[in-house]
């Protein structure tokens, strides 16, 4: 095939995206409709808890429409790293939709379900036999690390994605996935090179991103032998060279060089058109073979949260906030051990918002002038009781402890909310960033076909 058109719907699915941009889409004829399903941008939460971090009455709104546009188009759809973390969970929920919307609107398709999470007791068999690697500033794999996860899934590569392709799906659903990988999957199966399919990907896994000005909205990409050609529907948007150039630089530590699975992407020697105000060509990228591996993710449950936020407008407190704060946590130390919560048991942390609350010590402005504070106070413990406990001492430090000059008599608190303390629940940590040598692309990643 000369061309392959692809029509990304927008940046994750479940952030929506205007009908008639889907519409407008749609009469380019592409070949495929697709959306990156989630990210690990959103912290560790969603893949332990097996939560969406887009509310299920916003993902059945975008697969809704995304549904009825492919199959009543005879258009073919996929969704990578489905509610949000790629889980099992999370792949089981945005099937249940699409079965249900299916049944909803009359809607007849081959559904292909790709899973991503991984048996632990595979994970240590590839630790003994040394196939596993850390990434950056990660430690060796352990299996210890192993049995603490709640749980693991591997990023699959577009392999997985074309052999569903092959074996004749409609609709491809998978969990956690490279983002870039079911795009270039749909257009290495049409015969395209991998270099302008994987750049393709790059591209699209953002939806509009890579138009100005940005926003959540559909981006059609037309991949050719020789390059990509990127356009959003939105008549509202546009893309240039100088946007899709930064958006190349999107989420990769090189500029240039962009590990995948199987390979690398090299857009050193990429040039960038103009075909009109709002449509770009880029060529000039390349596609090197690399030894097979793909990452893997993991969360494990780190403690028990609860939180309280509150403020304060007394300029004495402010003037003298950090001696004021250190004070809180020596008087909720003592009141906490009184409870037999040791140090150990729990920490406590307060975040100083008009005062280095977003970069806290990595902060370089240091002079503040703010007339007022905003402080969110966090307990995170081994139990829910105790972080609970733990919190209700802080608050109250935090109302009622003297400072030099205090004036006030009563509370030197401001709270928004009563109840003013929050049970947040379980806290996770990501404990893996590892890259795991394979042999094959796809044993790992198991699918399942279904009539719906």
């Amino acid at each position: 095939m000369k061309e392959f058109r692809l029509l990304s719907t927008s940046g994750i699915l479940g952030y929506g995206f205007p009908e008639a941009s889907l519409k407008a889409g749609l009469e380019r004829k592409p070949h495929v409709i697709g959306v990156d399903g989630g990210s690990v941008d959103p912290g560790p939460h969603y893949l332990g808890s097996g939560k969406p971090f887009c509310s299920t009455m916003a993902i059945r709104r975008d697969l809704r429409l995304m549904l009825n546009a492919a199959v009543r188009n005879g258009i073919k759809m996929v969704i990578g790293t489905c509610g949000g973390a790629g889980g099992q969970p999370h792949l089981e929920l945005v099937a249940r939709l699409a079965r249900e919307i299916a049944a909803e609107d009359g809607l007849n398709f081959k559904l292909a379900v790709i899973g991503a999470e991984q048996d632990p007791s595979s994970i240590k068999e590839r630790i003994r036999a040394k196939r596993i690697r850390p990434l950056g500033r990660m430690p060796e794999l352990t299996e210890e690390t192993v049995d603490n996860a709640v749980r693991i899934v591997g990023m699959m590569g577009p392999e997985p994605f074309m052999k569903a392709l092959e074996d004749g799906a409609d609709v491809i659903l998978a969990g956690r996935t490279s983002d870039p990988a079911p795009w270039a999957a749909c257009a290495m199966h049409a015969g395209l090179p991998p270099a302008p399919s994987w750049y393709a990907g790059k591209m699209l896994e953002c939806g509009a991103t890579p138009a100005v000005p940005k926003g959540h909205d559909c981006l059609l990409v037309t991949v050719r032998e020789d390059g990509v050609e990127c356009e959003p529907t939105n008549p509202e948007r546009r893309c240039t060279p100088l946007s899709i150039a930064n958006h190349s630089l999107h989420e990769n530590a090189s500029p240039t060089h962009h590990v995948e699975p199987g390979g690398i992407l090299d857009t050193s020697n990429c040039t960038f058109e103009a075909l009109s105000d709002r449509a770009v060509y880029i060529r000039g990228m390349t596609w090197s073979k690399t030894d097979y591996t793909v990452k893997l993710e993991a969360a494990e449950l780190a403690g028990y949260r609860a939180t309280t936020i509150c403020g304060t407008r007394d300029p004495l407190l402010i003037s003298t906030v950090d001696s004021f704060l250190d004070t809180i946590r020596k008087n909720t130390e003592m009141k906490s051990a009184d409870l037999g919560a040791k140090p150990d048991d729990y920490k406590l942390i307060i975040r100083t918002y008009g005062k280095n609350g977003v970069m806290a010590e990595r902060e370089p402005v240091h002079e503040v002038t703010s007339h007022e504070l905003g402080f969110l106070v966090e307990v995170v413990a081994k139990d829910q009781d105790t972080a609970s406990a733990v919190l209700a001492l802080a608050r109250t430090q935090m109302l009622h402890t003297d400072f030099p000059g205090r004036l006030c008599r009563e509370g030197n608190m401001a709270f928004p909310f009563s109840p003013s303390d929050q049970e947040a629940g379980p806290v996770y940590r990501f404990s893996m960033h590892h890259v795991v040598e394979l042999d094959d692309p796809l044993e790992l990643f198991p699918i399942a076909h279904e009539t719906v």
